[in-house]
């Protein structure tokens, strides 16, 4: 399961997110959407402070990305 690290001055969101292996990644988007349907669930009006989701997705285009690249 992946970690996330609480020194967001020091190591943020972005950078912990490219050291995740796929599988840690996907693990993150799956904790992080679970989180949020139980956040959206408790209170209507909740919204998130990070967008988990973008952020994600973006690691994943760029991984995409690189292996098609490599491909070539």
């Amino acid at each position: 399961m992946a970690n996330y690290l609480a020194l967001p001055e020091s190591f943020p969101l972005e950078e912990q997110i490219k050291t995740l292996k796929d599988d840690e990644l996907l693990d993150f988007w799956e904790e992080t959407q679970h989180l949020e349907h139980l956040l959206h669930d408790d209170t209507q009006r909740t919204e998130p402070n990070t967008d988990y989701e973008r952020l994600i997705l973006q690691e994943l285009q760029v991984r995409f990305q690189r292996r098609s690249g490599a491909v070539r």
